[in-house]
């Protein structure tokens, strides 16, 4: 794609919209730790083996040939002559953490079949091909889901989990050697077979972008790693996917291309945690294309104004990937990015390892109070289903219990699931609550969710497919009552399980006021007061959205959406906090912008690296020294305000200014869709919410609409802060 300020990386020119903030090269001390980091890659088994990379090559094979022998059969089957019927070709192309490179050992492979315009979805895919599928021993567990947003196909080849969608395209012959990236291919073809090319386009586009793409995998790695440990990996459950965090990443590459991983993971959470959103992220400028299609554009569609966390895709046409992310999840993740970057500070000054970097998210030692949805079901591929469309549904309780509290009672999805194994067929799901951090506490005051747990419950059991035996229960446990089956080994532990990164930054903070005089005291966190960063966090995010109204909207004619807006609020780490001079500084970029566009505004970012480099530094970057080259407090600072800057004019760029508030559209198209599935909700399948503890229960009766009140009923002072742990 020819997009505005997109160079070749072959020629040495830059990548992305904006300059690189660094074009700085690394220093020994980063191929140590890079060389480290890749060890410990390792050793946390995220490679597979050769033997088992081989087997994939052979099931793709195997697959490829699957899908010519199925083309051939049908085009016969159609009527068509002889040379048609010999020139009738399929082809697989894979997408997703196989493409990019970044998969492991017994994850799944997204592969797409693309076919000519005569082999239809719904009689071909799901019909002759799927019973082709069934009849071959090696594919086991075959599960086709011909109604979901993308069509696909689950099923396992010889051991290999394979998720396959279908493109129907407008050829009546597919060439070996076809070229889906090219725009043209979109000519003609239905909304499912353009959501269903947009995987390989989107991730074809992606490696294409990135200035080294063998440092691009190897940070994805680290970073697909950390956001599992830290329970922010998962779309369905409104934090982020496989495709978001490569997009995230990808930028960060495009800004320090001559970085190796360690220092790209360390500038990932730097610029992220100062990333002022719903500022979009985008590795490239939206095409408006010829075909019509509908890009991501808030000036001109109402529903993207209300995306919270735009992470736009590269390819045409060009949309928000990360759409499922809420306020909380917003709120959970700029906390996540926030404690990154301290770590990534405290590592520089020998004071943290990787241990702590990718610790695991203590989950249930973290709140007082949680929610648990049990779902059931009467067999096993019963169970398969009835989860699949309660986990599309939880999002929606996240953000009912936001809306119907006014955001005063927020929620922490747990992006996994459960299971009892002294029952049968069954499944659960967690959700951490607790308070809105510094709202004064009201004693007495409580939470009643009830009807808006009720109102979720029916939504769900408007399921087309429903069963007798599919049930939901939801119900408030303490922490003290969490089952014991969540825990590993079924055993829960006595305490917490170990020294977290929270209290570690308290004993450092001590440590630190003791020598404020020293530059490594300096590169020490402040995270101790867990509950006051929440609420900073808090703060920042709520600043941002406010101010996002009274932003004036750049006029259709200005041409295309470019990264960035006037800067609104800055959310930052303790260690990279803007004085009053790079505040005036800010405010000077903002003035600028308005009167000269995009390329006068971020002109001055290379002067600014340029001028930072003859000061002994790498192009504005704050590089990670040997430990036997300790940097003077003062080139540090400088350094760190520079790179400061540089992040700044990323964000000053013209961009309309959209609304982010919580009655988001998405969740009100979701629930008139529900409302308008064939099944009538069942009022005989409601559960009490713990009446021991709550009000009365709601009598046997189909839910009442939204009511604006608030919640499960909890008493304020119950959920009143105390830090992570009791």
């Amino acid at each position: 794609m020819g997009s505005l300020g997109l160079m070749n990386r072959n020629n040495g020119h830059r990548l992305g919209i904006t300059e690189p903030i660094s074009l700085g090269g690394p220093t020994e001390y980063d191929m140590s730790k890079t060389r480290e980091l890749e060890k410990y890659l390792r050793d946390a088994g995220l490679y597979e083996c050769q033997e088992e990379a081989v087997s994939r090559e052979e099931v793709l094979g195997r697959l490829d040939q699957t899908v010519k022998i199925w083309v051939k059969k049908i085009s016969r089957a159609k009527g068509l002559n002889e040379q048609l019927v010999h020139e009738a070709n399929a082809k697989i192309f894979t997408f997703g953490s196989y493409r990019l490179g970044v998969h492991g050992p017994g994850a799944d492979i997204d592969t797409l079949c693309v076919g000519p315009r005569h082999a239809t979805r719904e009689e071909d895919f799901f019909g002759e091909l799927h019973r082709m599928l069934s009849e071959m021993p090696e594919v086991t567990e075959l599960h086709p889901v011909p109604d979901a947003h993308v069509p696909v196909m689950k099923f396992k080849f010889n051991g290999v989990s394979i998720d396959l969608l279908y493109a129907k395209l407008s050829l009546w012959v597919i060439p070996e050697d076809l070229d889906i990236s090219q725009d043209s291919i979109l000519q003609n073809a239905d909304e499912q077979t353009v959501r269903s090319l947009n995987g390989c386009r989107v991730t074809d586009q992606i490696l294409r972008l990135v200035p080294n793409i063998q440092n691009f995998r190897t940070t994805l790695r680290c970073m697909r790693l950390w956001a599992k440990r830290r329970g922010v990996y998962s779309n369905v459950a409104g934090f982020l996917g496989g495709i978001n965090w490569a997009l995230l990443v990808a930028r960060i590459c495009q800004l320090y291309p001559n970085a190796l991983p360690t220092m790209l993971m360390s500038r990932f959470f730097r610029v992220y945690t100062q990333w002022r959103w719903p500022n979009p992220v985008m590795l490239c400028a939206i095409e408006e294309g010829s075909l019509g299609l509908q890009v991501w554009d808030p000036r001109r569609n109402p529903k993207d104004r209300f995306h919270l966390m735009p992470i736009i895709t590269p390819a045409y046409p060009s949309m928000n990937s990360s759409y499922n992310v809420s306020s909380s999840t917003l709120r959970i993740m700029s906390e996540e990015f926030q404690r990154g970057s301290e770590i990534c500070e405290a590592m520089e000054a020998n004071k943290a390892d990787w241990d702590t970097l990718f610790e695991p998210y203590p989950f249930f030692e973290a709140y007082k109070h949680y929610l648990q949805i049990d779902i059931t079901a009467e067999n096993d591929d019963d169970l398969r289903k009835w989860k699949g469309w309660v986990e599309s549904r939880l999002r929606q309780l996240t953000l009912k219990i936001e809306r119907h509290t006014y955001n005063m009672l927020q929620c922490h999805p747990h992006p996994g699931d459960f299971s009892d194994r002294s029952r049968l067929f069954h499944c659960c799901y967690f959700m951490g609550l607790q308070r809105k951090q510094g709202v004064p506490v009201n004693e007495g005051e409580q939470f009643d969710i009830r009807l808006t747990v009720e109102e979720f419950k029916g939504n769900v059991n408007m399921y087309t497919l429903w069963k007798p035996g599919m049930e939901i229960r939801v119900s408030h446990v303490k922490r003290r009552n969490i089952p014991n089956f969540v825990f590993p080994g079924g055993i829960r532990p006595s305490r917490p399980s170990k020294v977290t990164w929270v209290s570690r930054s308290s004993e450092l903070k001590v440590s630190g006021h003791a020598q404020d005089d020293s530059p490594e005291g300096k590169t020490v966190s402040n995270g101790a007061d867990d509950g006051r960063k929440r609420k900073q966090v808090d703060d920042s995010l709520e600043a941002n959205l406010r101010n996002a109204k009274h932003l004036v909207a750049v006029p259709p004619s200005t041409g295309g959406i470019r990264e960035g807006s006037p800067p609104i609020s800055t959310v930052s780490s303790c260690s990279m906090k803007c004085d009053s001079m790079n505040t005036h500084r800010s405010e000077e970029y903002r003035t600028e912008k308005s009167e000269n566009n995009t390329p006068d505004s971020l002109k001055n970012i290379k002067n600014l690296v340029e001028v930072s480099s003859q000061n002994g530094q790498a192009n504005g970057s704050a590089k990670c020294s040997p430990p036997n080259e300790t940097p003077s407090a003062a080139d540090t600072t400088n350094s760190r305000e520079a790179e400061n800057l540089a992040i700044e004019k990323i964000m000053s760029g013209p961009y309309v200014a959209h609304q982010a508030f919580p009655e988001e559209l998405d969740e009100l198209e979701d629930d008139f869709e529900s409302r308008n599935q064939d099944k009538d909700f069942r009022g005989d399948k409601k559960e009490e919410l713990e009446p021991t503890e709550l009000v009365a229960p709601l009598s046997n009766v189909t839910p009442a609409p939204v009511v604006q009140k608030p919640l499960i009923r909890f008493s304020f002072t119950s959920l009143k802060a105390t830090g992570k742990s009791s």
